[in-house]
């Protein structure tokens, strides 16, 4: 008899776009590098052009190795549709810009991503579309803002830096009965941890530079979702021309046949080093999710059910000083505006997700001028936490010595 039980998502990120015949037999996705693609009938021609048939006409809109990577990632998110872009913040703009119109009203959070604050409290407005960002651990807050009438709802879940957890299906509920848009970036928690789509949000996006590609070696977006909303940014974006580039599409299946695993190990190794850290006299708070003791623990706990992410932050003792000191002793960390990536990387948000900002901006929005945003490599644990506890430890100031 067929097994009809579908394949976790661990085997779809190594298979799913890949079951089916390449050129010459190619066990993997060909990076077909061409800008145009040829037809010698001119009606063959006009049926791929205008969508009729299967095919393609030019790079900017459509391409082989693009294709696939989209078609990936549409299965691991349980879409209707997939559609990529150059960047992520490229794949976030044109989403809203797609979907908006002057006096259409989007309701956020104010804990999103420092490129999503600026597009949502400057861009967005000078176009004459009036944005609403709440609190975001007050949900109630939210839901009045969604009744108030909306066009599109926006959720970052886990937010970038702090972490902060929403409850996506209760708001996505209220919003849709409104009449609105659901989109969430699941950015940080991956398909692995978390499925927007199940619970109630009509796109998910990604920025798939981050956990998706993994080796911080290639740009990407990705949005999924309903096929008619996913259509109507594709059309956007073609026209745009923020298209991916069929090298980076390669790059970034590759490092997606390996993300069940790294997300396991990257999930793990955070919940030790945050209950590690959380016990450390020079750390004054942590955040993440998977701590008993996080704000909407308990909603991260059923709606993360891969597990609660490889991202974690933690603010130091003794202010940005403390940062500046502890951060160049780092020796298995890189620190780079980057993330999701092999090895661990960290970044205080005054130079990385939240530097479009001002320090009187950060605090407004709860970040703390001594937050470390540190992303958990695939390192072993035990290494990172040595390396994290000399680095946290009271010293002389002098230059640390890689381990031998």
């Amino acid at each position: 008899m067929p097994d009809d039980r579908r394949p976790s998502r661990h085997t779809q990120a190594v298979w799913a776009g890949e079951q089916r015949a390449f050129q010459d037999r190619a066990t993997q996705v060909p990076v077909v590098h061409s800008v145009s693609f040829g037809y010698d009938d001119v009606d063959d021609w006009r049926a791929v052009a205008v969508g009729e048939a299967e095919g393609h006409i030019y790079g900017r809109n459509t391409n082989p190795t693009v294709q696939v990577f989209e078609e990936k990632l549409r299965v691991l998110e349980g879409a209707e549709a997939a559609t990529s872009f150059a960047t992520g913040m490229a794949a976030i703009s044109d989403t809203l810009l797609a979907l908006l119109s002057p006096g259409d009203r989007v309701v956020s959070v104010k804990d999103t991503y420092g490129g999503t604050t600026r597009v949502l409290s400057h861009h967005l407005q000078r176009f004459g579309v009036n944005v609403t960002l709440c609190d975001t651990l007050d949900h109630a807050a939210i839901e009045r803002a969604i009744d108030d009438g909306l066009s599109l709802l926006y959720l970052e879940s886990p937010t970038s830096p702090t972490c902060k957890v929403l409850d996506l299906e209760r708001l996505a509920r209220r919003a849709t009965a409104s009449g609105a848009i659901v989109v969430v970036d699941n950015t940080f928690a991956t398909p692995i941890n978390q499925h927007p789509l199940e619970l109630g949000a009509d796109l998910v996006v990604h920025s798939a530079t981050k956990y998706l590609g993994g080796h911080a070696d290639a740009l990407g977006g990705v949005l999924a979702g309903r096929a008619e909303l996913v259509e109507r940014v594709f059309r956007y974006r073609e026209v745009d021309g923020a298209a991916l580039h069929p090298e980076a599409a390669y790059l970034l299946l590759r490092g997606m046949k390996t993300l069940g695993l790294r997300v396991e190990r990257q999930n793990a190794s955070a919940m030790r080093i945050a209950r590690h850290l959380r016990e450390h006299p020079a750390v004054a708070s942590v955040y993440y999710p998977g701590l008993e003791e996080h704000p909407n623990f308990d909603v991260a706990a059923r709606q993360m059910p891969g597990g609660f992410g490889g991202m974690l932050a933690f603010e130091l003792r003794g202010g940005f000083a403390a940062v500046e000191r502890v951060l160049p002793r780092l020796r298995y960390a890189h620190r780079a505006a980057n993330l999701g990536a092999v090895e661990t990387v960290v970044a205080p948000p005054r130079t990385g997700s939240h530097v479009e900002l001002t320090a009187a901006e950060r605090a407004a929005l709860g970040i703390p001028e001594a937050l470390v945003r540190y992303s958990c490599g695939i390192e072993d644990v035990h290494d990172l936490i040595d390396d994290l506890d000399q680095a946290l430890a009271e010293g002389d100031g002098a230059e640390p010595r890689m381990a031998d």
